[in-house]
């Protein structure tokens, strides 16, 4: 598996040269680190190559580190049935500066893009669509983003008075409480503890 991985890897960088800025395995996984003006042609390049024929658009997603000048980190994963073998390409990123679209590449890349506007504010140069996928259209900031508060901006319900539904700034009448995320389905484990009593003897409890 490594092997056929390392002579992959070699091709890739022989074909694409400057088009890429370099190639890593880990874990028995290929990962590409592409130019982000050049992902167009590295998509194409790994679906077309009779070595490659990296044939099917798995997923598009983002990751976000915003101490790094460029903090978006714009990541695809590719599925070839010929090879058995996935690929995974990045490129970066940051705020103000869109990646290439690749809809008239994969025609489904066109919900992943969205998905990454919407979660990260990610920018894609001529999407057809580009548009909030998992939020609403008056929705506030990006979530995915470390920098997004964990309650959000605002917060909605729905007012009987006007018959709509409203939008107010996010209001706690608590502070966050502590779970132990424990499955309900098991129930609580109770241990044996050695309790004193109040003649100074001890009796099992549990």
């Amino acid at each position: 598996m490594v092997e056929g991985l390392e002579d992959l890897k070699a091709h890739i960088l022989e074909a694409l040269g400057s088009a890429i800025n370099g190639a890593d395995i880990s874990f028995d996984e290929l990962t590409i680190h592409a130019r982000r003006e050049e992902i167009v042609k590295t998509i194409v390049f790994l679906r077309d190559d009779m070595l490659c024929k990296f044939t099917t658009l798995i997923d598009i997603c983002g990751a976000d580190y915003p101490e790094r000048e460029r903090r978006f980190d714009v990541v695809y994963h590719m599925l070839s049935m010929h090879l058995n073998q996935r690929i995974r390409i990045k490129i970066t990123t940051d705020e103000d500066i869109a990646v290439h679209s690749l809809t008239n590449v994969f025609p489904n890349a066109d919900w992943y893009e969205r998905e990454a506007f919407d979660m990260y504010g990610i920018a894609f140069d001529e999407h057809p669509d580009l548009r909030r996928l998992l939020t609403d259209y008056g929705f506030e900031g990006h979530p995915l983003r470390k920098d997004f508060p964990l309650t959000g901006f605002v917060e909605t319900r729905y007012d009987e008075e006007r018959r709509a539904v409203i939008y107010e700034p996010v209001n706690l009448p608590q502070e966050f409480r502590d779970f132990d995320f424990m499955s309900p389905w098991e129930g609580a484990k109770y241990t044996k503890s050695q309790e004193k009593t109040d003649d100074g003897k001890t009796e099992e409890g549990a």
